[in-house]
């Protein structure tokens, strides 16, 4: 593959965003409501979070709910009052009343499968993460959804939060000096409702490290290189749906990351932290990113997820400051409704589909790190700065 610089895949990976996006704008002009018409599949617990930002957005209406736990559909097709077709599985909702944007929000070890059926069938697609089980699928589903003129986005949607642009200026405007390492950790003591987190390709950092692993790319830009040690400190759990069970994917992780100019970053992640705030950083006022530079460091506090604010460190006579601690609004179950009315709108969204194939493939290195022992180069990259 020839390479290119930086500069020039920034203006390429532009050029295709705003060709798709005409395509995309060109398939909405079509309804006559002008609203993007969205299905949702998985009606879980997740889409406790996702159904109320997408009802809440004028531009988009959702008319399906899917799910092969046939009774959850129906359930929150009441309990939100949504007013839409329910299905059973991806065939009879793909089948059924026409929309143009499918929201997966299943299992994660399905969500390829899923997304690929949605984008065969013409449908642009935003999925919870990861959005395949490896970066070879991932990778063709964007081939995909590129042959088809379809958008295709996954999920998390760290890098809306106002306290990421934040950062991520300071970085550019050299208010760190030197940018030199950083570090990001994020756990619990792991999920009890369903078994799925701890079977294959599940584990802690699809579901937890991916959080910091798009953060701190998208501060220090792409990685280059990825070192990885991996274990599993609680061997059986018991959940949910399944009972006792063998945890087989990783519930512990440490992952070293390289970028250019010899910035290092570290993600820790697993489903065996104690943290008295579990899932929830409202109040949450310690940091779980930092960034060290020549010149000063800078902590995001809460979870870069649920963002309360950026400590800037740049003084050896006056304290740290804590800043930028209005959320704008901003919330992680966002992303759908964002890229939905990016559409509607014609504008191009800051979440970007390389940026979330790139965190998938540093996943995967790092799992090839920890069975080999060896640094894994990385091949994927994404338009950068973010901001």
């Amino acid at each position: 593959m020839k390479n290119i610089s930086r500069n020039e895949f920034i203006k390429a990976s532009a050029l295709t965003a705003a060709s798709l996006l005409v395509s995309s704008i060109e398939t909405w002009a079509a309804v006559d409501d002008k609203k993007l018409k969205v299905a949702l599949i998985g009606c879980g617990s997740v889409s406790n979070r996702y159904l109320p930002q997408l009802l809440s957005s004028k531009m988009i209406e959702v008319v399906s709910l899917c799910d092969t736990k046939y009774e959850r559909a129906l359930a929150q097709n009441k309990q939100y009052n949504v007013n839409a077709q329910t299905y059973k599985n991806i065939d009879d909702l793909l089948a059924g009343v026409p929309f143009d944007m499918m929201v997966t929000t299943t299992d994660m070890q399905v969500h390829g499968m899923l997304n690929k059926k949605a984008l065969l069938a013409g449908k642009h697609v935003w999925s919870e993460k990861p959005m395949a089980n490896t970066y070879a699928e991932g990778k063709a589903l964007l081939d995909l959804a590129r042959s088809k003129k379809l958008r295709l986005w996954g999920a998390p949607a760290v890098v809306n939060s106002p306290q990421f642009a934040f950062m991520s200026k300071a970085i550019q405007e050299g208010q760190l000096g030197t940018v030199a390492a950083a570090h990001g950790q994020y756990g619990h003591t792991g999920p009890g409702w369903s078994a799925f987190f701890y079977e294959q390709d599940g584990g802690s950092m699809p579901d937890l490290g991916v959080y910091n692993m798009a953060t701190l790319t998208g501060l220090l830009g792409p990685a280059k290189s990825v070192m990885a040690m991996l274990s599993i400190i609680t061997p059986e759990r018991t959940v949910d749906d399944k009972g006792k069970i063998k945890v087989v994917a990783e519930d512990n992780a440490q992952v070293l990351l390289e970028h250019a100019n010899g910035v290092l970053s570290h993600v820790m992640c697993g489903f065996n932290y104690f943290d008295p705030h579990g899932h929830e950083a409202t109040n949450q006022s310690l940091h779980s990113i930092q960034v060290y530079g020549t010149k000063g460091n800078m902590r995001l506090i809460g979870y870069d997820w649920e963002t309360n604010g950026v400590v800037m460190d740049t003084s050896e006579t006056e304290p740290p400051k804590l800043l930028c601690t209005d959320k704008g609004g901003y919330e992680w179950q966002e992303g759908a409704r964002v890229v939905g009315e990016s559409i509607v709108k014609a504008v191009e969204p800051r979440i970007n589909v390389e940026h979330a194939l790139h965190v998938l493939e540093i996943i995967e290195a790092a799992r090839k790190s920890q069975q080999t022992g060896r640094r894994i180069q990385l091949q994927s990259t994404f338009a950068w700065p973010m901001v």
